[in-house]
């Protein structure tokens, strides 16, 4: 069976120990790991996360987010090269997590938009500045994995195809895809054929209803989904991530305007529709 994860962010983007009675009960549902959000948190708290998260035997991944002042593709060589700085910064706390993935949008700015469809110098930015901070990210131990985002969050990669695009021009093992459901029941046709055309390259999965709210309780095809994560053979983590207003601010920085399913819900409820699932299609 893959292993099973699930993302904080449905209580708090900050790291402290307000999150550590949150982990012991993930580990309690049966949770493999923890998927926890890199941005501002005192650099000291992400060893504290990451040393009780090994001393309860939860496995960790990452996700992280790219601002306008660090957007790998701006035309200013100054603001790419900031980008460079500051995700060999969120690297090292990753490491400092035992993390083992660095997922998110982080190809370019989240949000950041020129109004225009992307431009081949853009692609060939984003994929010099992945292809330059790969290695250094291999030696961390940690797989970077971006992902292609809904068209209103992003406008470089928001379908498999783009991201593919992309992902062979940075032409480096430590650098693969990341699927996410929510986005791509916006962005994708099918989700099994999309899930089979990224395949040699697909690195993470996010688990995550088209709502954001429990995972099986909307219209995501879930059996479309597993059934084509197994045909492919696909080894590596279903980590859910489902957001709510706990964080005030954290909720207003992604359109996080209500709640739509309770953390607790959508923590026991995924981990039975992912068991579920994966039982049903031998995963």
């Amino acid at each position: 069976m893959n292993k099973i994860g699930f993302n904080v962010l449905a209580w708090s983007a900050e790291m402290s120990d307000n999150l550590l009675p949150v982990l012991d009960r993930l580990k309690k549902i049966g949770y493999d790991g923890a998927e926890f959000f890199i941005g501002g948190s005192p650099e000291e708290s992400f060893k504290m996360i990451g040393k009780h998260c090994a001393d309860i035997g939860l496995e960790v991944t990452a996700v992280t987010v790219m601002g306008p002042e660090q957007n790998a593709i701006s035309p200013d060589a100054k603001i790419r090269a900031a980008a460079s700085e500051q995700l060999k910064w969120v690297i090292d706390r990753a490491a400092d997590l035992n993390a083992q993935v660095l997922c998110g949008p982080y190809h370019s700015a989240f949000t950041v938009f020129a109004s225009r469809e992307p431009l081949e110098d853009e692609y060939n930015w984003s994929a010099e500045y992945l292809h330059g901070v790969a290695d250094y990210a291999k030696e961390a131990g940690v797989l970077l994995t971006p992902e292609a985002l809904n068209r209103f969050e992003c406008y470089l990669c928001n379908t498999m195809e783009q991201l593919s695009y992309l992902l062979k021009k940075v032409n480096h093992p430590n650098v693969q895809a990341m699927f996410d459901t929510h986005h791509a029941n916006i962005e994708e046709k099918k989700l099994g054929e999309a899930i089979k055309y990224i395949a040699p390259q697909l690195g993470h999965f996010h688990i995550s209803e088209n709502d954001r709210g429990t995972p099986g309780s909307g219209h995501v095809n879930f059996d479309e989904t597993f059934k084509a994560l197994a045909e492919v053979n696909y080894k590596g983590w279903l980590t859910i991530e489902g957001f709510t207003r706990n964080d005030p601010a954290f909720a207003n920085s992604i359109g996080v305007w209500r709640n739509f399913s309770e953390p607790w819900d959508m923590a026991e409820k995924g981990f039975e529709l992912i068991k579920g699932m994966g039982e049903k299609y031998g995963l």
